[in-house]
């Protein structure tokens, strides 16, 4: 989503009509269109707008996941001093979340296609709430990767539904807006909560930032309750195996991007603070991390107004605002000012990165974008478990000034994909 994308367990984003099974009488549906699974009906869509308190309760949920998996970068050196270990062994209780989901969101869709919405997404939010709650009491090193991979889990079975849902209760024509609300989560969670976290953790010290995700889980309950409508899951047994999926023209292009783009994001997200400080600007952390999460609420929103129309362009232009902000960072003795214009370029090219991936990936994948997008959230979690592992690497073995460079590095083949799909997976126009 964290930074991380979300599907649905039966996709809601096909573009092939299907027909709904007959509803109990008196009860009030609407045909199920593109992207209602199949043998399910749906509630009416409003005919005008977006059903706002719906989705800002869904882009809340979005905001736990991803606030709950990036908030160990804000507070990697007070969480290594308190568990006893080094910065890099800290940074790897990102690493084992991003494990958690990737391993287990293509078995928990599955296994959960026929539930209804409302309650899983309501056990995922406790899951984070009993995860954060753990991490925040913990001296074990082991028991908070333990914790941290538990947390991970419940990502995968939120992810596995929030962008569904999302293009489910919106009109047909605004489901992409619809993504796009839902996602302001995740530049929410890198705007205002890691360096709010950032900022308690050096005022109170890392663990109640950890008591107050649990707060904020224990809140949100009460609001899916309240706003979201529940939806049917899908019928059962009915996804598209791997194999058929990865041979729809597109899909192996966008899925390849969404790994290469999400592993370059990780490597420098996760590291950032260690980064800083090699160039004297540690006590900056919370302050950069501030301006690439206000450029990332920026580029979302100008993402939301126009992903209907140009997604191929938006997509190309993250690329190379994201590779200019690596490239500042790369800077010999880059100074405050060019660090944090670096930021506000890397979150202007990243904050629409997670609806644009999620939307390619469940046009391009047509009747098979459930198992399309499913297959999207565990590469996405893949590749940030990865980029921790790398960044780690390059950290100890490198030393933190090779960061923005092996970001660079992984942002040309990023370009290149997004360029040469302009048919399937990036087309030029919807």
């Amino acid at each position: 989503m964290a930074n991380h994308p979300g599907a649905s367990a039966r996709s809601d984003a096909s573009p092939v009509p299907r027909t709904p099974v007959p509803a109990d009488p008196g009860t009030p549906t609407r045909p199920a269109g593109p992207g209602t699974p199949p043998g399910s009906t749906t509630p009416p869509a409003p005919s005008g707008g977006l059903p706002f308190a719906a989705l800002l309760a869904l882009a809340t949920a979005v905001f736990v996941t991803s606030l709950t998996e990036t908030l160990p970068a804000g507070l990697l050196p007070a969480m290594s001093a308190g568990l006893g270990v080094g910065e890099a062994a800290a940074g790897q209780t990102v690493t084992v979340y991003a494990l958690g989901t990737a391993l287990t969101a293509v078995p928990l869709a599955a296994r959960t296609a026929g539930v209804r919405r409302k309650p899983l997404l309501l056990a995922s939010v406790a899951g984070f709430a009993a995860a954060n709650t753990v991490t925040a009491v913990s001296s074990s090193y082991a028991l908070t990767l333990g914790a941290r991979f538990l947390a991970g889990v419940a990502a995968g079975v939120a992810w596995a539904l929030l962008a569904g849902y999302a293009r489910r209760i919106a009109p047909p024509h605004l489901q992409g807006r619809a993504v796009a609300v839902a996602m302001t989560g995740i530049p929410l969670a890198l705007s205002l909560g890691v360096p709010a976290g950032t900022f308690l953790g050096e005022a109170v010290g890392w663990r109640a930032a950890f008591t107050a995700m649990t707060v904020i889980a224990a809140g949100l309950l009460g609001w899916i309750a309240l706003a979201v409508p529940d939806l049917p899951g899908g019928a059962r047994g009915g996804r598209a195996p791997v194999a058929r999926t990865l041979r729809v023209p597109g899909v192996l292009p966008v899925l390849a991007v969404t790994f290469t783009l999400v592993l370059a994001h990780t490597v420098l997200y996760t590291y950032v603070a260690a980064y800083l400080a090699h160039l004297g600007l540690g006590g900056s952390t919370g302050l950069v991390l501030l301006v690439f999460g206000a450029a990332s609420l920026a580029g979302i929103w100008f993402t939301g107004r126009h992903i209907d129309r140009r997604p191929r362009a938006l997509t190309l232009a993250g690329t190379f605002l994201f590779a200019a902000g690596a490239a500042g960072l790369a800077a010999p003795a880059a100074g405050t000012a060019l660090v944090l214009t670096a930021a506000a370029l890397w979150g202007l090219g990243w904050g629409g990165a997670p609806a644009l991936l999620q939307t390619a990936v469940a046009e391009a994948g047509g009747e098979h974008a459930d198992t399309a997008q499913t297959m999207l959230v565990s590469l996405w979690n893949a590749a940030m478990a990865a980029g921790g592992l790398a960044g780690g690497v390059l950290l100890d073995g490198l030393g933190a000034g090779t960061l923005p460079w092996g970001v660079l590095l992984l942002l040309v083949p990023v370009a290149a994909l997004v360029t040469g799909a302009r048919v399937h997976g990036f087309p030029a126009r919807r």
